[in-house]
Formats: structure tokens, C-alpha cells, sequence
């Protein structure tokens, strides 16, 4: 068997859920992420996992895109009490107010970073590279429900914090050949 990191070879993972970490592993987790979209997708998920296993949220990504409008920056951005009330009785999704809260909050403040910066991507390349302690700083001044972990893994999985594969991954040099020249500072 080839090598991989320890997120795939953890004995944590079931049967069931391997699958969907090796789908993950394998081309989603450490590469880069043009889509703002997509961007706002990673966070919303991360914030969710918290409390939680990864395999609970891959088991859900499809009921949270189909709640959440596909990510849809903007449409999130705008929910009201009504959208609030249909994602805590949403069984697709975990029902958590505050993690609901933040999601449409941090859409919010996305869309300002956008305005300002021309897209949640061209913000965070403004700000890279910094530690991971100058990002924790940063999004817990931006964005609700952004802990240490939380912040970690989202910029751990889009590529702006390294640690997502260990060197002898098999996954680590097509993540590093992913990378534009401006993120390999780190």
C-alpha cells in the first residue's frame, strides 16, 4: 500500500466513513480553492465539525450544500428569522443556533471582505503568509465561532497553513504542485 498520511490511516475511521476520507484526502484537503463559494463552504463545515467527528460532517456535506443554497455567499448573507427557523429543523444538517448564527453572520462579513478586497480569496492572499496564532487573531476579529482548531484546519485545508500531509504522503506533491507561486511562502 502506498503511503498516507495519518488523517487517512487513522484507526478512528470506520468502514463506512474511509471512503469519504479518502475522497477527501485525496483531492479536496490541502489543496487550493478558487470558488468563494466553495471557500465559505470549507469554513461553514469546519465551524460545524467542531464538537464533532470529520466523518459526521462528510456524511452531511450534501444535505449542508442543499440547505445552505449551495453556499450561495450572497443568499446565506440575506437569511432571515425564517431561514433560521428551516436550518434548526433541518435533519441534514447539524441544528446548532450558534453555528447556524455564524454561518449567515460570517456570509455577512464576507461579502464586505469582498467589496473591499474583490473576493474572500484575494483577502486571504492579502494576509499570507502569517502564523497560525496571526490567523487566529485575525478571524476571531472577522468572523464568529472561528476558535484556534477551527481556524487551524480550514486554512490547513485550503492550503494556506502546511500540516495537511505529512512529506511522504502520496497526496503531498500533487497539493504542493497545486499551489500558485504566491502560497508557497510557507
Amino acid at each position: 500500500m502506498l503511503p498516507y498520511c495519518k488523517f487517512i490511516q487513522s484507526g478512528d475511521i470506520n468502514a463506512s466513513g474511509y471512503a469519504l476520507h479518502k475522497h477527501y484526502h485525496d483531492n479536496l484537503y490541502g489543496f487550493p480553492i478558487d470558488n468563494d463559494d466553495e471557500l465559505f463552504c470549507r469554513l461553514v463545515l469546519e465551524i460545524n465539525q467542531a464538537g464533532l467527528s470529520w466523518t459526521t460532517i462528510l456524511k452531511k456535506e450534501a444535505g449542508f450544500r442543499a440547505a445552505y443554497h449551495q453556499f450561495n455567499i450572497v443568499t446565506v448573507a440575506n437569511y432571515g428569522e425564517k431561514d433560521k427557523q428551516r436550518l434548526l429543523q433541518e435533519p441534514a444538517i447539524i441544528r446548532n443556533r450558534l453555528k447556524i448564527e455564524a454561518a449567515i453572520y460570517n456570509a455577512q462579513v464576507i461579502m464586505a471582505l469582498q467589496e473591499q478586497y474583490g473576493s474572500f480569496k484575494q483577502w486571504l492572499q492579502h494576509h499570507h503568509p502569517k502564523t497560525k496564532q496571526e490567523w487566529l487573531l485575525l478571524f476571531k476579529k472577522n468572523f464568529r465561532f472561528t476558535g484556534g482548531e477551527i481556524v487551524n484546519e480550514f486554512l490547513m485545508s485550503i492550503g494556506y497553513l502546511p500540516g495537511a500531509h505529512d512529506e511522504d504522503c502520496i497526496i503531498f506533491n500533487q497539493v504542493l504542485k497545486s499551489k500558485p507561486a504566491w502560497s508557497k511562502k510557507v
